[in-house]
């Protein structure tokens, strides 16, 4: 399991099967995320308007995640955030969608 998350690293919490993972936009991460999901402005903007679907949610934070234990799944991340519901990750969503436009 990863350390807790550094909000001053552009780090985010997101609670999959009752544990604590780091989600870090790190370069990487976000060239990954952008690869399978397009420009992450328009991401962004799609975010912005209410229109982010829950599979490209759930891609942002697999590409994003710090450590991925073994058994973790890319599955297990969607179904931690329809378990959670919307409002459980959103705050996560909004540090990634921060660093996404801010940067560090």
């Amino acid at each position: 399991m990863s350390a807790a998350a550094n909000p001053l690293r552009g780090e985010a919490e997101l609670r999959i099967g009752g544990r604590a993972h780091v989600l870090r936009p790190s370069f990487a991460a976000l060239v990954a995320a952008e690869a399978e999901l397009g420009p992450l402005f328009a991401l962004v903007e799609r975010a912005a308007d209410g229109g982010l679907t829950l599979s490209e949610l759930a891609a942002l934070f697999w590409h994003c995640l710090a450590e991925r234990p073994e058994a973790l799944t890319r599955e297990a991340v969607g179904e931690a955030v329809v378990a959670g519901g919307l409002a459980a990750v959103t705050p996560a969503l909004r540090v990634l969608l921060g660093q996404i436009l801010q940067g560090r």
